[in-house]
């Protein structure tokens, strides 16, 4: 290579490092040792790595070797207004995501259901949706990497970390607008595959290929039914559960409003059914444990959740998840807000939370971890209401 060029920019997208070099000793260190370029390349966001990539072929392997260790979840939360651009989320994902340092291979959205229920789609002006909108899928598949999974759901209110640190205080956001995408790189030692049933395509062999069933490595299963109020639905639900709840796997989740990343081909908008994601690998662990209804304190909320702290699950790249009723949050505590993630705050000062309030949660105390010994459990013993599922997943 006659000439060697490398430009690095920061998360604000100024220029740090520049280095133009032809024949110098610049150009030779660039073109030849591998060491100063896999170095320098670990301070380039995803996309431009992608495209420093294809300047040469030490340049390419040396950005191979930085996306195989990046293996941190990472993730973009937003709140306030998307001023009548689509929701906040989707607008703050199309900058955000140029400057993220992971290839992401699964990315779960949850936003809040009263604004992003009627909109067309995410990311486009309202006047260019009229003639001829788009699937919210299909646009945000047009943000992440082609072959990213990814499942949008809409709740009732949304639990989020600010993005940017993992020990950022938590917040419940039971009104306005918020959101958050969570995005998994490819890890070693896990798996990560979602699911989508609906009554035309619940079966066994649906069941064995999102490995819900038959597969001895499935350590955690987060479940969201959405349509839960109509006719069948709970019996549904429950032919997904029956399988579940006999197994080992840690299983939490709850009943959302509906999933806008799914062409729902095979059963048409309005029907109910449940998706979710099927982690599995010998790294991973996981628990979770449930504050019924008579945790109404934060004396009772922090005793609850210091029984999550003993199952010594450890912090790094680990994730907690809140899935909360409704009809707990700042209701629920006589008008005192962001009680239960405040708790989990001061018992997990490093793990980030996200989750929902929904119509019902799915789960129950449960410990997965590498000697872990569990009982049967009663499909109908996961489903609640007015409680919380306050759950860690750590992915090794």
């Amino acid at each position: 290579m006659d000439q060697a060029f490398l430009s690095v920019e920061n998360m604000d997208g100024n220029v740090e490092f520049q280095c133009t070099a032809s024949g110098s000793k610049a150009g030779y260190v660039l073109s030849n040792v591998a060491e100063v370029v896999e170095r320098i390349l670990t301070f380039v966001p995803t996309k431009s790595l992608l495209r420093t990539a294809c300047v040469c072929r030490l340049w390419r392997n040396c950005a191979l070797r930085v996306l195989r260790t990046q293996q941190r979840v990472t993730w973009v939360s937003s709140t306030g207004s998307g001023s009548g651009e689509g929701h906040v989320l989707c607008k703050n994902l199309v900058e955000e995501v140029e400057n993220i340092y992971l290839l992401p291979q699964t990315v779960l959205l949850m936003v809040d259901s009263e604004t992003i229920n009627g909109q067309d789609c995410c990311l486009r002006q309202k006047k260019a949706r009229k003639a001829d909108s788009v699937d919210p899928a299909e646009e945000l598949s047009m943000l992440f990497p082609r072959g990213c999974e990814i499942l949008g759901i809409a709740t009732p209110g949304v639990v989020l970390t600010p993005s940017g640190s993992c020990s950022s205080m938590p917040q419940e956001h039971q009104d306005g607008e918020a959101g958050f995408a969570l995005m998994f790189p490819s890890i070693d030692g896990v798996t990560i595959r979602p699911f989508h049933f609906c009554k035309q395509s619940l079966s066994q062999t649906a069941l064995e290929d999102a490995g819900l069933i038959g597969n001895p490595d499935l350590r955690v299963v987060l479940l969201f039914g959405y349509e839960a109020f109509k006719s069948g639905a709970a019996r549904f639900l429950n032919k997904v559960l029956e399988p579940l709840a006999q197994s080992s796997a840690l299983i939490a989740g709850g009943h959302v409003e509906n999933v806008f990343t799914h062409s729902r081909e095979c059963c048409g908008r309005g029907s109910y059914g449940v998706v979710g994601l099927a982690l599995s690998g010998s790294r991973i662990q996981g628990a979770s444990v449930l504050l019924d209804q008579d945790v109404s304190s934060e004396k009772s909320a922090e005793a609850a959740i210091q029984r999550l702290k003993s199952a010594n699950i450890p912090e790094r790249n680990t994730l907690g998840f809140m899935f909360a009723c409704v009809g707990r949050g700042h209701n629920y505590y006589s008008g005192k807000r962001n009680v239960e993630a405040d708790t989990f705050r001061k018992v997990f000062p490093n793990t980030p939370l996200f989750g929902f309030f929904g119509n019902g949660e799915i789960g129950c105390d449960r410990i997965v971890t590498g000697n872990y010994t569990l009982t049967e459990t009663d499909p109908d013993s996961l489903q609640h209401g007015y409680t919380t599922v306050m759950t860690l997943v750590h992915l090794g």
